[in-house]
């Protein structure tokens, strides 16, 4: 966190990471993140942003801790 006089600001380093290779198509990612994943026509996932910002940070956390098959990490997760 910077601070500039009265004002502080957050800088967002995070980045979510996506396995694809470990991916079943179970869907929770882009049904619990959507602002991060989208889903390709067999129903595997497609990542849409690797970053992680603070309006996604509580999204990406919980697809994150919902993938059965841990296809997903967070880099930079301070």
């Amino acid at each position: 966190m910077v601070k500039f006089g009265l004002c502080q600001v957050r800088f967002y380093l995070m980045k979510i990471v996506l396995d694809i290779d470990r991916c079943t198509g179970h869907g929770r990612c882009y049904t619990l993140a959507p602002d991060l994943f989208d889903c390709d026509d067999r129903g595997y996932s497609v990542q849409l942003t690797t970053d992680v910002t603070e309006a996604t940070e509580a999204q990406a956390r919980l697809a994150v801790e919902s993938c059965p098959e841990n296809c997903l990490s967070l880099e930079g997760d301070n």
